[in-house]
This record gives C-alpha cells, sequence and structure tokens, in this order.
C-alpha cells in the first residue's frame, strides 16, 4: 500500500496515536514501571512526546495538560485509582536497566 499524501500519512498516524492511548486508558491494570521494564516508554513519556511536539510547532503545554491527554483524567487522579506499589522484582528490573525517553 502507498500512502497518497502528506496528509493521509498523518491522519493515519494520528489515529494509531488515537489508538494506542485509548488502549492504554482502558487497560489501567498495567503500570507503568512495567511499561518501561517491557517497552522502554510508559504514559508519561508518551505525555511527554505529545507535549514536546506542541512545542516544537509553537504551541505551550503544561506537563499536566499533556498527562490529562494521555490519561484522560487528572494525573494524581488515575495515580489515586489505578497505580498500585511496584513490585521488588519491577523496581530492581527498573533500577538495572537506563530508560531514556
Amino acid at each position: 500500500m502507498t500512502i497518497s499524501s502528506e496528509r493521509d500519512r498523518v491522519e493515519l498516524e494520528a489515529a494509531a496515536f488515537r489508538r494506542l492511548r485509548d488502549h492504554l486508558r482502558e487497560r489501567a491494570d498495567v503500570q507503568n514501571i512495567d511499561l518501561m521494564n517491557l517497552a522502554g516508554f510508559c504514559r508519561n513519556c508518551l505525555a511527554n512526546w505529545y507535549r514536546e511536539a506542541a512545542e516544537a510547532r509553537g504551541d505551550a503545554m503544561s506537563k499536566d495538560a499533556a498527562r490529562e491527554i494521555v490519561y484522560g483524567m487528572p494525573y494524581d487522579e488515575w495515580r489515586q485509582l489505578h497505580q498500585r506499589e511496584a513490585s521488588a522484582e519491577a523496581s530492581a528490573a527498573f533500577a538495572s536497566t537506563s530508560h531514556k525517553s
């Protein structure tokens, strides 16, 4: 398949982003530390990339605003509802690798 235009490419990429965002919202049982350990990125990374993209276009965006786009609610609310204490194994795995996102 050939993507016929730049606009089509951007629309497809945006649709893929929305699907990933929605999937991560639905899978609140998957903890960020587990995502970092397995994939090298988490919801916070995605929010940071979103904010950086906005700023690259000249659009100011706060860290909290970007996180709310990814989490679908304020970050502190998501943490209260869904974040669990990381297991010793997950913390050790995280500490043993360098995650740069």
